[in-house]
């Protein structure tokens, strides 16, 4: 069957679901499809179920942090069935209602594996779609990691649908994935949580300092952190896992219930057949231009996770390049250029961990001369009331027009501090005019003058 389209999206995340709607919404004929249930990876697989889980570890890292100070709570601990019906409440409907909204303003609705046949054709099982324009938001997918026993590994969709979790856990990588998911095993009661990281560090795009700090919260936590440990082999025998390590001491072994996936994600674009329609790719994905369309194909434009542009895969930088692309589907011409502003990540642990701008190695390599402000903060008030002796910062600020090019925060807070200094950043305030705001006192934010 052969339909025609003004517009194709492939990808029903947040980088493919606002161009269809708003392409739809200005008369355009749209049709989007997706392989997977439609809300896409930090809805349904990421970012806002991994948060659900943490909010109910909260509760436990609270009571830990304020015994002898008043609460009573003994016996306190986490249901994992329990919890992971809490997140439920969420994800299940979601698919559902982003689909219903597609739907009810016009939207043709597909499920199943996208293929390019020719240009201007795109096949969804026995359907073509002929279309003027494509746009490609597929997402990410875990990278593939090539050693022995690979698909034994769980992924981090799976990891959040588990109806229970076993008493050893190996994480392999050491990013954020691994760290957040490892500080929930370790609070939902799991007696040995590993991390197997490759590298001579972990959590490389944030401040070397800080990320010390937090392996020592994570470690009396009752994490083992173990660096430079690649893993080479994975075997299952009955119900446990072996796994065959390198080291800098040699090959290792250690033997677990559950080993996850941490180790990173790639775009998801391999089964597209995009060489059937001349789209060049890299290692981040389809390259695009600053308009958000395809530097090899016209009628091609991507977005999010799956799009080559350098900036970090976040949620919300893919619904920024969505936007982007929009505007230029509906100019008609690459009009609407991307303009990231600074841009905060932030590592979900407990405490978290914060980060925007330049780290100070980048900030050399850029020849920006720059005071560096760096303190521990666990006796400071915030830190101290709510019982975190792990907290920091450290700010780079320009010697000469006193701008701040590099915020990098540790402590309870961090994930609001940093969206602070990102506006500060954005509307180019300096060092001084930040520490001639009055805030609310006291809150984390009162906190940001003293830091700059």
């Amino acid at each position: 069957m052969n339909e025609e389209f003004d517009l194709v999206v492939i990808g029903a995340g947040s980088g493919g679901t606002s161009v269809a709607r708003t392409c739809a919404k200005a008369g355009w004929k749209v049709a989007i499809v997706d392989s997977l249930p439609y809300g896409g990876t930090c809805a349904l697989r990421g970012c806002d179920p991994k948060k659900m889980l943490i909010a109910v570890t909260e509760g436990i890292d609270s009571s830990e942090r304020m015994k002898g100070k008043g609460l009573q709570s003994n016996n306190m601990h986490i249901d994992w069935a329990k919890m992971i019906a809490f997140k439920r409440t969420f994800t299940d409907k979601m698919p559902t209602r982003v689909e219903h909204g597609l739907e009810n303003i016009g939207v043709i609705t597909l499920h199943g594996e996208a293929r390019f046949v020719v240009q201007g054709v795109l096949q969804v099982g026995s359907r073509e779609l002929h279309a003027k324009y494509f746009h490609i938001a597929a997402g990410a997918r875990p990278m593939t990691l090539g050693f022995e026993g690979e698909g034994l590994l769980t992924t981090s969709t799976e990891f959040l649908d588990l109806e229970s979790i076993p008493s050893r856990v190996v994480f392999v990588g050491g990013g954020f994935i691994a760290f957040e998911f490892a500080h929930i095993a370790r609070r939902a009661g799991v007696s040995e949580v590993i991390i197997l990281e490759m590298g001579q560090r972990p959590l490389v795009n944030f401040d070397s300092d800080l990320v010390e700090l937090q392996m020592e919260r994570s470690k009396e936590l009752g994490i083992d952190i173990r660096l430079e440990s690649r893993v080479e082999k994975v075997i299952k025998t009955d119900d446990e896992f072996h796994v065959e390590f390198s080291t800098t001491q040699g090959t290792k072994n250690l033997i677990c219930d559950l080993i996850v996936h941490g180790a990173g994600r790639v775009p998801n674009i391999d089964t597209l057949n995009l060489e059937a329609i001349g789209v060049e790719t890299g290692k981040r994905g389809i390259k695009v231009n600053k308009f958000m369309r395809s530097t090899s194909n016209a009628a091609i434009f991507s977005a999010g996770d799956c799009a080559d542009t350098g900036a970090p895969n976040l949620t919300p930088v893919s619904a920024y390049e969505a936007r982007i692309a929009t505007k230029n589907l509906l100019a008609g011409e690459d009009k609407f250029a991307v303009d990231y502003p600074p841009i905060p990540s932030a590592v979900f642990t407990l405490p978290p961990m914060a980060s925007i701008g330049l780290l100070e190695e980048d900030a050399h390599q850029q020849g920006i001369e720059f005071d560096v402000k760096f303190g521990k903060t666990g006796d400071w008030y915030s830190s101290m009331r709510v019982g975190e002796r792990y907290s920091a910062y450290k700010v780079l600020i320009e010697k000469d027009s006193g701008r701040i090019v590099g915020a990098h925060l540790l402590g309870p807070g961090s994930e609001e501090q940093i969206n602070v200094l990102s506006i500060a950043m954005k509307v180019g305030m300096t060092a001084n005019q930040l520490k001639g705001v009055i805030f609310a006192y006291p809150s984390y934010a009162s906190d940001l003058g003293y830091m700059v």
